[in-house]
């Protein structure tokens, strides 16, 4: 496979990252129950505040390694 063609392709991958992320970051207070799941851990002090998304962040990376999988799946040769 030529160097244009894999490059090309590279670029096409991190531009539709690029257009997720930037999705996210616009719409990201609008998708329901994200950061709000049983299991996330909020607690309120009398100066602070704690938040720590135990859940959340299990079901991001879960769906992350999803779709990794799925582009490593379509993508074998």
């Amino acid at each position: 496979m030529p160097v244009g063609d894999q490059l090309g392709k590279t670029l096409v991958v991190l531009g539709g990252l690029l257009i997720l992320v930037g999705g996210l970051l616009l719409f990201g207070d609008k998708i329901p129950y994200i950061g709000g799941l049983p299991g996330d851990v909020h607690f309120n002090g009398r100066n602070f505040d704690f938040y720590f998304p135990v859940v959340t962040g299990l079901l991001i990376s879960g769906l992350l390694t999803g779709l990794i999988w799925l582009f490593k799946w379509l993508t074998r040769g």
